[in-house]
């Protein structure tokens, strides 16, 4: 009889000291467990005196997690005792069972820790779901309420940290996060972005050796201020990225040799005014959307000439930047009339195209022949696309031919790497590039960054910026400016192994945080769930 009360001791309480278990009785729906402490006395709660002397006694009821899918009736005989200090101010107290029971909670500390853990995975409502499931009646308040409690996290100081904003209210509030780069676990959150606070937090913890960031002034400024003997590393994956922008928006600057993709129908020897109309621009005169694009399209570049910047243009006109920087990037305003005139949607045959016209233009206009050409070169759709546009050039009384690629898929080609590309990729972006020196210039140095990069040649980096400001491209030239001023850092995150991947990662993981809550992330809240998950 003896092993078996130590039997199921050690089963129902295993991490629970002086519990004797009095009865067990179990049916289809719950487990009914009578237990009791064994110790001779307790300790006062406010006093610390020792105390035997029982006062009364009665039952208690909590809450349990579920054994073997049933619920857990608890039935708990604890004892009230009377305090042995005479200037104790408490007459009398309860004992309590060390990690079963606390004063005035109707759950057990198993239960209590269960459903913190919840909290922590699901937040509120789902996590007052998934308690239901395992038979526990509770809010989504208390599950927040219990998360809220959990004990300050006091993680260990890094010796490699990565640092980055995370959105409270996007485009007005913003937080900070910081990430132990080699355990890639978060060390704590700050409520802004300032550059004073990084700075204190980073002093605190001299042991920093490496802070990996991006390349935003007020993390620049926190880093230097608060580690000056820590290596500040620029991650490479916003280097890339602002090289992509950079290479758009120089393409955006060249989008009229992307003519060159687009074979020129024959001189029509006495066009009519109608075609000659339905050439330049498929509005006509008098159309109310054209002549309303093409008037802001001259006062946009009227402005521009005047030496106005986009900026002070945006407020003046009362537009968005984005429109204006599209007026702006139009050499015509009918290079706006693009997306209104024809299909906007992508077609499996949009990069073939342009060799469809070439054979046109070479007199083949067997629709049958040609899909048959363009099936080795890669193309995966049906005959009927084929036939249709082969159709459309028979029928249409223009010329019918595929638009030029955006300056966006052109920066693209550039950006990937040349064995990703498909031939007929390539050979667009091979006479896009024999047009045009400038942009044959940009795809030089982009690979050539993109070597320095993946190879970790950041010593090459200097002899990098200098060979960009021998060439016309102002956009690249924006960005070597930025990169000097931040060169020593740049130079490390194009050396060394550290990087700012995780520190992302979390970023994205907050988010997911901040939703699950519905409005309920507060700081305080929100930094326990990310640091105690």
């Amino acid at each position: 009889m003896e092993e078996t009360t130590l039997r199921l001791e050690e089963l129902l309480f295993p991490s629970i000291a002086d519990v004797a278990v009095v009865s067990v009785d179990v049916n289809i729906k719950a487990l009914r467990i009578e237990a009791r402490r064994t110790t001779a006395g307790s300790t006062c709660p406010d006093c610390g005196t020792w105390s035997g002397r029982v006062h009364s006694s009665y039952l208690r009821f909590p809450a349990d997690v579920p054994a073997a899918g049933r619920r857990v009736l608890l039935s708990l005989h604890v004892r009230r005792f009377s305090c042995q200090d005479a200037s104790c101010g408490r007459r009398t107290f309860v004992e309590q069972v060390p990690g079963l029971t606390r004063r005035h909670s109707r759950w057990s500390e198993r239960l209590r820790s269960t459903l913190a853990a919840v909290g922590l995975a699901l937040a509120g409502r789902a996590g007052a779901r998934m308690a239901r499931v395992f038979g526990v009646s509770v809010s989504r308040h208390t599950v927040l309420r219990l998360v809220d409690a959990l004990p300050e996290p006091h993680p260990p100081a890094p010796r490699v940290v990565g640092v980055d904003e995370y959105a409270t209210r996007k485009g007005h509030s913003y937080g900070s996060v910081l990430v132990d780069v080699e355990s890639r676990r978060p060390v704590d959150l700050l409520p802004d972005r300032e550059a004073s606070s990084l700075a204190r937090w980073l002093a605190t913890r001299p042991g920093i050796e490496v802070v990996c960031r991006d390349r935003a002034p007020f993390y620049a400024e926190g880093a230097t201020a608060g580690a000056p003997q820590a290596i500040q590393v620029a991650d490479r994956y916003h280097l890339w990225h602002n090289l992509g922008e950079a290479t758009e928006r120089e393409v955006a600057r060249h989008r009229g040799c992307l003519q060159v993709l687009i074979p020129q129908p024959p001189p029509d020897p006495a066009p009519t005014p109608t075609a000659t109309a339905t050439l330049d621009s498929p509005w006509p005169t008098g159309h109310r959307f054209a002549d309303r694009t093409r008037a802001t399209h001259a006062r946009v570049h009227a402005l521009l000439a005047a030496g106005h910047s986009r900026r002070a243009i945006q407020r003046q006109l009362r537009m968005t930047y984005r429109t204006v920087k599209r007026y702006a990037d139009a050499a015509r305003p009918e290079d706006l009339f693009q997306g209104q005139w024809q299909n906007n949607r992508t077609s499996a045959l949009d990069e073939y195209k342009p060799y469809l016209d070439d054979r046109w233009s070479q007199g083949c206009t067997n629709a049958w022949k040609l899909w048959e050409e363009i099936i080795p070169l890669g193309y995966q759709g049906s005959y009927g696309v084929v036939s249709a546009y082969i159709r459309k050039k028979r029928t249409s009384p223009g010329p019918v031919t595929a638009r030029p690629p955006a300056p966006r898929v052109v920066a693209g080609w550039i950006l990937r790497r040349p064995e990703s590309l498909t031939d007929v990729e390539q050979l667009r972006l091979k006479a896009v590039l024999a047009q045009c020196p400038e942009l044959d210039a940009l795809t030089g140095h982009v690979r050539s960054f993109a070597r320095m990069l993946t190879e970790r040649q950041g010593h090459r980096l200097p002899q990098w910026l200098d060979a960009v400001r021998d060439d016309d491209l102002p956009s690249l030239h924006t960005l070597a400016a930025g990169i000097e001023r931040d060169r020593d850092a740049v130079i490390a995150g194009l050396t060394l192994p550290w990087n700012s991947g995780v520190v992302e990662g979390h970023v994205n993981r907050i988010k997911m945080l901040k939703r699950q809550m519905f409005g309920r992330a507060g700081f305080r809240l929100l930094r326990k769930r990310v640091l105690l998950a």
